[in-house]
């Protein structure tokens, strides 16, 4: 569950990633995406009418995530978490589950670590995160060299995210997504500031030498051509879309969906009846 299969070849190289993030940290943590979903999710916990009094974080930065949810238990985004069975009445996976080589094992792992009608929450990022910067990287890099390399993480679908909550059990999925744009300098300003999230190239199948100049100037000049900042044309634009999933333990007590074939109008009538009000 927790391993890629054999005929798979590995996404993250997760002693990389475990580099950039401590340097991250240590020089200077970029937090303000944190800091929105953070945010986000306190917003959401708010709405509902319970007091989890048993929570975990699965964060790779717990020293945010710690001081946002006092009271959690701080878990490392380890391929295997370190959650006890039916321990937790709220499991947070706080922006690391875009980098999981098992996205779904992660998810299993959190629901089986949830106590009955336990709540399960995640924040990553996915959907249109950095297209700007993967085409403007890839058309440069095509162009100069006819080749092209794996250079900004894949994301994930908000459909495909949300299907991961029903195939990890959970009841009640929702999946939904916060776009956040942000404006930058030029290319460099946002490879720093990419670089100070812990967000740089961690994937295990990148180049293992520097890119050439000569691409990063044509992807800077793509970006600045297609891509300038609505507000400042002088700078550059870059998406991110903070995907949200939640997601429930099974309970009895739960509401349940109608079976199928359960109702007792037909849609047809309904629609008549809206019709003639009308």
């Amino acid at each position: 569950m927790t391993k890629p299969a054999p005929d798979r070849p590995a996404l993250t190289d997760r002693p990389a990633l475990l580099r950039q993030r401590a340097r991250a940290i240590r020089q200077g943590f970029a937090d303000v995406l944190h800091r929105l979903a953070a945010d986000e999710i306190q917003d959401r916990l708010s709405e509902i009418n319970r007091r989890f009094t048993a929570p975990a974080v699965v964060t790779g930065f717990p020293h945010l995530w710690s001081e946002t949810f006092p009271d959690a238990r701080i878990v490392p985004d380890d391929p295997v978490l370190d959650l006890e069975p039916g321990a937790h009445d709220l499991v947070i996976h706080a922006l690391s589950l875009h980098w999981a080589e098992d996205p779904v094992g992660q998810i299993v792992q959190s629901a089986r670590a949830l106590r009955e009608d336990g709540l399960f929450v995640a924040a990553c990022f996915g959907g249109q995160t950095l297209h700007e910067l993967r085409g403007a990287l890839a058309q440069a890099e095509v162009e100069l060299t006819g080749g092209l390399s794996p250079r900004v993480l894949p994301m994930g679908e908000i459909r495909d995210l949300g299907q991961l909550l029903s195939r990890a059990g959970l009841a009640l999925p929702v999946a939904d997504v916060v776009t956040q744009k942000a404006s930058y300098r030029d290319l460099i300003h946002l490879a720093r500031d990419l670089r100070a999230m812990g967000e740089g190239n961690a994937m295990a199948a990148r180049l293992r030498r520097p890119t050439g100049r000569a691409v990063l100037a044509r992807a800077a000049q793509i970006l600045a051509e297609h891509h300038p900042d609505r507000d400042d044309p002088s700078r550059i634009a870059a998406t991110f879309d903070l995907v949200f999933l939640t997601g429930w333990s099974p309970s009895d007590n739960q509401q349940k969906p109608l079976r199928p074939g359960s109702a007792k109008t037909r849609l047809e009538d309904a629609l008549n009846e809206i019709r003639t009000k009308t």
